[in-house]
């Protein structure tokens, strides 16, 4: 269990800061689909995978005190912010963890948006199936967000330069 805690404190520690829930959730599972050691299970949910045991890993490291959750409205909608506190860095430097690339990785994540997220963590989540049939779940099951063509091929080089960064090392 206190491994599990620790490898979510490392991706805060890592990122600075983390802005927004979806994303979050976004990038723990893209990092798994990397082979990342991140335990957490996830199914498919309305915004793609999801995990509940990720909320509640989440909660409790918040519960703590080792990381800040800052809500904020923003045009109608509650953004929340994630950050380690001092004494989740302090708890952190107790119990150094070795997750090569992870910084690198996260950092890449980081920089892009929840939306694009979302699609590469579904393409990830239907990497069981051939491309032209992740295209249509992803029309089907993604039809709001109007995912072109060109934004699944950007997903589809953007998942292997995340693997090209994160078995570089």
């Amino acid at each position: 269990m206190l491994n599990d805690h620790l490898r979510l404190m490392n991706i805060f520690a890592v990122s600075g800061e983390i802005i927004g829930r979806k994303k979050l959730q976004k990038m723990v599972y893209i990092a798994k689909k990397l082979n990342f050691p991140f335990q957490e299970k996830f199914e498919f949910h309305f915004y793609g995978p999801y995990s509940e045991e990720l909320t509640l890993r989440v909660e409790e490291l918040c519960n703590f005190g080792f990381i800040d959750e800052i809500k904020e409205e923003k045009n109608g909608f509650a953004h929340y912010k994630y950050r380690v506190t001092d004494a989740g860095q302090e708890f952190l430097e107790s119990y150094q963890m070795d997750l090569p690339n992870l910084k690198e990785c996260f950092a890449k994540m980081n920089g892009k948006n929840a939306r694009f997220l979302e699609l590469v963590s579904t393409v990830l989540y239907f990497d069981s199936l051939a491309k032209p049939e992740v295209e249509e779940k992803i029309h089907v099951l993604k039809s709001e967000q109007s995912y072109t063509k060109e934004e699944i091929e950007e997903s589809y080089t953007y998942i292997e330069d995340l693997k090209n960064m994160t078995f570089a090392g």
